[in-house]
């Protein structure tokens, strides 16, 4: 993942937030999710800065352990973009598969999710909040089982964020970017699934819309936090930097 992104913002910012597992005070990044390990860890940055050198000064909390319990999760992320997303026009305008989706994690095997940032560099003006979270669970068929109202919903807000008109952060669910008033521009939102995991038991595939039933083009990027039993399958690559760079303002 990028690094801000793995920190829990994207867009390339920095902003003031605080979340019970990442937080980000101007240039301090802190992440405070277990990364279980039984034989050996290796965290690893890697600079493909072309000018400015890449200076970096962390610290590692780490504990051993003589014995860990069998078939502990593993600590994963998935960083995704879609620049831009494709609109539709559905019949009647009901999305009735979710194959147009915005698709923010998919991963085979068996684990728990446990949350997401979402970022969103809106391209044109109106509400894109009338997007649907859909989680497809062990090969469901559409519709999920768990199906949710709106993605100011799935972050926790409702009747849209710009009610607030400010940006806001707390344990579990935040807003710590804010776009323009005519909701373009660029914007993040969390929501971290701490006391409420998703489990799956062979697949799990958390996908969005973009806008009511995939009606609007934006920008969409997102950083998706999990566990699983190993072996993983790999499902997605990193972009290169050209195609990770944020637009300009």
């Amino acid at each position: 993942a990028p690094l801000g992104d793995f920190f829990g913002l994207g867009h390339a910012k920095t902003a003031y937030f605080a979340a019970l597992p990442v937080s980000m005070f101007d240039r301090g990044f802190n992440c405070y999710f277990p990364m279980p390990f039984y034989r050996n860890a290796r965290i690893e940055i890697v600079s493909e800065c072309e000018t400015l050198p890449l200076i970096l000064y962390f610290y590692i909390d780490y504990e051993l352990h003589e014995i860990l319990p069998e078939s502990l999760g593993t600590f994963h992320v998935q960083w995704r973009r879609e620049n831009p997303t494709r609109a539709v026009q559905l019949p009647n305008d009901q999305n009735r598969s979710g194959n147009d989706n915005y698709i923010i994690l998919e991963a085979s095997g068996h684990g728990h999710y446990v949350g997401c940032h979402l970022d969103i560099d809106a391209l044109s003006p109106g509400w894109w909040g009338e997007g649907d979270d859909m989680f497809f669970i062990d090969g469901e068929q559409w519709p999920p089982a768990i199906h949710g109202t709106g993605t100011e919903d799935y972050f926790c807000g409702a009747w849209n964020f710009n009610y607030v008109n400010r940006t806001f952060s707390s344990p579990y669910y935040g807003y710590p970017l804010k776009g323009n008033d005519d909701y373009t521009g660029k914007h993040s939102m969390y929501r971290y699934h701490i006391e409420d995991p998703i489990v799956f038991q062979e697949s799990i595939l958390f996908s969005i819309e973009h806008g009511h039933a995939n009606d609007m083009t934006h920008d969409y990027s997102s950083t998706a936090y999990w566990y699983q039993a190993e072996p993983h399958k790999k499902v997605v690559d990193l972009l290169p930097v050209g195609q990770r760079l944020p637009r300009a303002e």
